[in-house]
Formats: structure tokens, C-alpha cells, sequence
């Protein structure tokens, strides 16, 4: 009896699996594609270059842009891996949602950085070359807040603009603003019904990229 029990268990368990594997997969074969043509309705890439992460949670992409102000734009996505019924539960305790990196490399060059990092977000801190060097503050964006890192002051009112305008301030976890490596950088947590707007508001603010802080 107790034989039968466990292997009508194990079946149960097969059958649910499989399931959620399809249904799983599916969802995020659907993520990834609206949110690939959305973002390049936005861009308008005049040439693409893609590399697929493995399984179904995400890719990466790499577009040439012909833009006076944007040289490059490249993002990664990652989703949950909604397909796989025994890490999915594992995965939202340590990952926690979908996440979207995006680095614009713009035809200017940058001439001051900034960092806003949201509060409380990082279990482990991003490393940032220059941290020890550049000064430190906190800001309020929407009721969200941010610890900052800057070269000067006069840049934490252009960033926090640039910040209220995307569709929910909370899904932005990390801007970046890079002499160094001359990118603009933004670490958010996508959504399907807004990722749209907001990556309007990423190209809006490289475009008309404040003029104290380029060369």
C-alpha cells in the first residue's frame, strides 16, 4: 500500500511538471518576445546581433543604431524560470523577478559619473571603480530611495529627472552614468505593459543628455 502510494505520488508530481514545463516555457518564449520587439520599435537597430543564455530565461542582444546620439544599444534579459516547477519557488527567494540590464554607448563622451543604487535592493553591492573617490548622498525619487555617487552635485537633479520618468520608480534598481567606459547604464525590473514608455525614457534622456556632463 504504501509502495502504490509513493509511486502514485511520483506520478503526480511527473504530471504537474510536465505541465508547468509547457506552460512555463511558453509564458517565457512570449516575455522574450514582446519584449524583443518592443524594445527594437523603440530603437530602430539598423543591424542585430543576438545570443541566447540557454534554456528559456533570456538572451542578449546587441544593436547598431543609426543615431547621432547613440552609437550602440545593448541589453540582457533574464526571466524566472517559470518552466521548471522545482526551481521557479528557489529562484523568486534568490533572484526575485524578471531583470533587465541595459547599456546605451553613446556617440558623445561622458565627462562626470553618477551612480543612483536603490536602498535596500542589493543583497551584494555592485562593484564601482572609482567609489572611493567620488562623493556620496541619498536622494528621495517619488518616494523611493537612493543612495548616489557623483562627481558633482549639479548632476543629481539631471539623473533624478531621468529617474521620475520611468512607468514605476521602484523597478529601477541601479543608473549608472560611466566615464570610463562611456555608458549609460540602467538595471530595472521589466514589465510587459510599460517596458515600451520606459525605454522611450532611456533614448529621451541620452538624446538631450545634460551638456555639463558631456565633452
Amino acid at each position: 500500500m504504501e509502495a502504490s502510494m509513493l509511486i502514485l505520488i511520483i506520478m503526480v508530481l511527473a504530471a504537474v511538471s510536465s505541465l508547468q514545463f509547457y506552460k512555463g516555457r511558453k509564458l517565457n518564449l512570449m516575455l522574450m518576445q514582446h519584449y524583443l520587439r518592443s524594445i527594437e520599435n523603440i530603437v530602430k537597430p539598423k543591424d542585430k546581433d543576438y545570443v541566447w543564455l540557454g534554456g528559456y530565461v533570456g538572451f542578449r542582444a546587441h544593436y547598431k543604431l543609426d543615431d547621432p546620439d547613440i552609437l550602440k544599444f545593448e541589453y540582457t534579459l533574464t526571466l524566472l524560470p517559470r518552466h521548471s516547477i522545482l526551481y521557479f519557488p528557489v529562484s523568486l527567494l534568490i533572484n526575485r523577478h524578471d531583470k533587465l540590464y541595459i547599456v546605451v554607448r553613446p556617440t558623445f563622451e561622458i565627462e562626470r559619473e553618477v551612480h543612483f543604487l536603490q536602498k535596500g535592493y542589493f543583497r551584494m553591492r555592485p562593484g564601482i571603480d572609482r567609489e572611493i573617490e567620488l562623493l556620496k548622498g541619498e536622494e528621495e525619487v517619488n518616494g523611493v530611495k537612493f543612495e548616489t555617487l557623483f562627481d558633482n552635485y549639479e548632476d543629481i537633479k539631471e539623473v533624478k529627472g531621468f529617474i521620475e520618468g520611468f512607468s514605476n520608480v521602484e523597478n529601477v534598481k541601479h543608473v549608472a552614468i560611466v566615464p570610463k567606459t562611456n555608458v549609460i547604464y540602467v538595471f530595472m525590473k521589466p514589465e510587459p505593459d510599460t517596458i515600451e514608455k520606459d525605454v522611450r525614457n532611456i533614448v529621451r534622456f541620452v538624446r538631450s543628455f545634460p551638456k555639463g556632463m558631456k565633452g
